[in-house]
């Protein structure tokens, strides 16, 4: 494929992803962003064999390159996960004075 082709089909699955995420209700971005974390994670073992399959130098710049991304996306999504879990958690001091 030529590059026109493959800068259109990023752009329209960019554009086609930002319009699926956008549509999403609030109530399922925790489970979104778990699923999202997965599926990062299997992108991680994917770099890390492009990387150590790399027969030149640019290619595993580019493998190290894409780990070090996909790491930075699970790690960010582990946050707000936990963030946004902490939103629906009740804190002990929340709960003083009231009898049950």
């Amino acid at each position: 494929m030529s590059a026109p082709w493959l800068l259109l089909i990023f752009a329209v699955a960019g554009l086609l992803g930002y319009r699926v995420i956008s549509q999403v209700p609030t109530l399922l971005h925790t489970p979104l962003m778990s699923g999202t974390n997965a599926i990062s994670g299997v992108t991680i073992l994917g770099a890390l064999v492009a990387a150590a399959l790399a027969v030149n130098t640019g290619s595993q710049v580019l493998g190290v390159v894409a780990v070090a991304m996909a790491s930075i996306n699970v790690v960010g999504g582990f946050v707000v996960t936990d963030r946004m879990l902490k939103m629906f958690t009740r804190r002990a001091q929340d709960n003083e004075g009231i009898e049950t």
